[in-house]
């Protein structure tokens, strides 16, 4: 009898995680479709590229991965239909939806083309998560997987912001840049790298190689960084069972660390401007990563940082419970 039991315990186990694995295998199939199959397309560049989809990626594993809830057959198998027609959605774009996409942006008043055609790439994508997350768990979706269809959508919105509002059209997000410029040029000026000036959004600047003037708009600035992260870390604190003031000590500290990240992003640009070259194409290849190589390492360690933290004092109050 209790072997019977102890088998029966072994079987559900196994079944737990080969459903979960086969789910998580289903719902990262149409990513790891574009990535094996257009691997051109995962560019690292915010704006220019699928590469937010590896992200997102990472986030759905991390956040899938150990879970102890069966999801049944029917449910996996229902979620297969609706990853195919994402597979073909990808495919449709080599084969004339790229073209209508970007035909149509006329009649939208689009004026960034590159922008509207990826953002709909992160929407059918972000649309395509939350469905097979909202068929596999229902509502629960949003405490045990928010991370990844957020990060798809509020990538999305920003892709929309910047195909509608490029440059330093959309005030609101513009605002905050010429303080980042400011303390960018004191920053230069402290630590005598070179010569900078600040006019509004533009820095003035005289190095080892020359002259250039970089005019900085909102998404140089990381300013879609600091929305990104505030509604990626908004999810992940709302699954975390902590304090609320906690919570939003983590979120204060998360967006001081984002703000600081993206001051570095924009000394950075200027450094390779006054200390490496001031051949705009060399220039421009560095600017298209420089964001990105920083954001998101950031994003992932801080959420490692408070992972481990929360487990460290949740471990110690457990401990001193069984004390008492």
């Amino acid at each position: 009898m209790a072997f019977r039991y102890l088998f029966a315990i072994f079987r559900l186990y196994h079944m737990q995680n080969w459903h979960l694995f086969f789910g998580i295998f289903i719902i990262s199939s149409p990513i790891l479709f574009a990535m094996i199959a257009f691997p051109d397309s995962i560019a690292w560049s915010w704006n220019e590229g699928r590469g937010g989809y590896f992200f997102a990626l990472v986030f759905v594993v991390a956040e899938l991965i150990g879970l102890k809830i069966v999801i049944s057959k029917k449910r996996l198998l229902s979620v297969i239909p609706l990853s195919a027609l994402t597979i073909l959605y990808l495919v449709s774009l080599e084969y004339g939806l790229r073209e209508y996409l970007i035909e149509s942006a006329s009649q939208f008043n689009v004026q960034l083309i590159y922008s509207w055609t990826w953002m709909w790439d992160f929407v059918v994508m972000a649309i395509f998560i939350v469905a097979a997350l909202t068929i596999f768990f229902g509502k629960r979706w949003i405490r045990i997987a928010p991370a990844g269809p957020i990060f798809l959508a509020g990538t999305a919105i920003i892709l929309s912001l910047d195909a509608f509002f490029p440059y330093d059209t959309l005030g609101p997000l513009q605002y905050i840049v010429p303080y980042f410029v400011q303390a960018n040029v004191w920053i230069i000026t402290f630590l005598d790298i070179g010569t900078a000036v600040a006019r509004d959004n533009i820095m003035f600047l005289r190095g080892d190689h020359g002259s250039m003037a970089l005019q900085v708009f909102w998404p140089s600035a990381g300013v879609h960084s600091i929305i990104i992260f505030s509604l990626v870390i908004g999810a992940f604190m709302l699954k975390m069972n902590i304090p609320r003031n906690r919570k939003i000590i983590y979120f204060i500290i998360g967006i001081f660390g984002t703000i600081v990240v993206n001051l570095i992003r924009i000394f950075s640009l200027s450094w390779y401007a006054l200390k490496v070259t001031t051949d705009p194409v060399a220039w421009e290849e560095y600017h298209k990563i420089a964001g990105e190589i920083m954001f998101l390492p950031w994003l992932f360690a801080f959420i490692l940082v408070v992972i481990v933290i929360e487990s460290r004092r949740l471990k110690k109050l457990e401990s001193k419970n069984i004390k008492n």
